[in-house]
């Protein structure tokens, strides 16, 4: 049975906590927020957890096995350092950091410890993602011409408002960070790393509310195959999300994986090898007035579960996330900030 500890106990923190629970080899056995009223009304839905008083109290309860650091992206690297050094292996919320430096700490301190470090990218696990990666292993597509990423949702100024940290530079680090790392994980997942050309940000209707861009565009160059790439991504998307995808031109296959959160696919013209009865993808993260992205939680819990049980790979490894990292850190640099 593997027993994880949680910190934080936000809308992310119940989710990894229903997970836990309903593994049948995993078992949530302590949690601990700064709020004790939060921490409370999540144990009253799981009375058997144990509740801290303090992070470090919780790290020093040795029936824990690993950590899922769910608080606000600021604190996640030295909430997971803390904890790998503690003993624990640690389960980190995207955006693993929101500094390439701080990334690089946790992956040195992974290394000294000997404690696993898994990210959560459950973007992976959607089907359309599952099936390109495939063809693209096997060589189908034949050389690779471009890409374009397209990421419109909406975040209305409550999502914002609602929160102490949401929309700050300190601890919520940015748009790519917090909304849209998902998207450029998925591009170096498929296609590997790129090299950062150009960016425009801007701050179109959301600057009573967020201390940075709400809107951008990108360009960028495939390190494998020189090909180049376009993302333009806004959180400014009239009432709702309108569409979160990723479409690949190659020599033998144009393929759009699109929807709202890259759970479909949209458009495919392939030399032979459409991708055909795809298993449905599970449903976003409904958070009431807004929707984040794929609910894959529980294959992320599970694939922890068998790494730690040596039965499976990691399928998001620190390494990956510390490249997502550089990759955003890179394009904020290479912004010119129009407010």
């Amino acid at each position: 049975m593997i027993v994880f500890g949680l910190i934080g106990c936000g809308k992310i923190g119940w989710r990894h906590a229903g997970h836990i629970h309903a593994h049948p080899e995993a078992r949530l056995g302590g949690i601990y927020d700064i709020n004790p009223q939060k921490m409370e009304e999540l144990a009253k839905v799981y009375p058997d957890v144990r509740c801290h008083s303090s992070f470090e109290e919780m790290l020093n309860d040795p029936e824990l096995c690993i950590v899922s650091v769910c608080t606000p992206n600021g604190f996640h690297a030295i909430q997971s350092i803390e904890a790998m050094r503690a003993g624990k292996h640690v389960l980190v919320e995207k955006p693993m950091s929101i500094s390439k430096s701080s990334a690089e700490d946790m992956v040195t301190v992974s290394r000294e410890t000997g404690k696993s470090l898994f990210v959560v990218k459950q973007n992976r696990f959607n089907p359309p993602v599952q099936a390109v990666r495939k063809w693209l292993d096997q060589g189908l597509s034949g050389k690779i011409y471009s890409v374009a990423v397209n990421c419109y949702w909406n975040r209305h100024a409550e999502y914002y408002l609602e929160s102490d940290w949401k929309g700050t530079l300190a601890m919520d680090g940015g748009t790519l960070y917090t909304q849209f790392s998902h998207f450029i994980d998925i591009v170096y997942y498929l296609l590997g790393d790129m090299e950062i050309l150009h960016a425009e940000f801007a701050n179109v209707c959301h600057s009573d509310t967020i201390e940075f861009e709400d809107t951008g565009v990108v360009t960028f160059r495939l390190t494998q195959y020189g090909a180049p790439g376009v993302m333009h991504y806004t959180t400014a998307a009239y009432q709702q999300n309108m569409e979160g995808s990723i479409t690949i031109f190659a020599e033998k296959a144009a393929i759009k994986i699109g929807g709202k959160y890259l759970n479909t696919i949209d458009y495919q013209r392939t030399a032979g090898f459409d991708i055909t009865d795809l298993p449905v993808s599970g449903p976003s993260n409904d958070y009431g007035f807004y929707e984040g992205s794929m609910s894959n939680h529980d294959k992320v819990i599970h694939n922890v579960v068998q790494s730690l049980k040596h039965h499976e790979s990691i399928l998001t490894s620190a390494a990956d996330g510390l490249k997502v990292v550089e990759i955003i850190e890179e394009m904020y640099s290479k912004g010119k900030r129009q407010f």
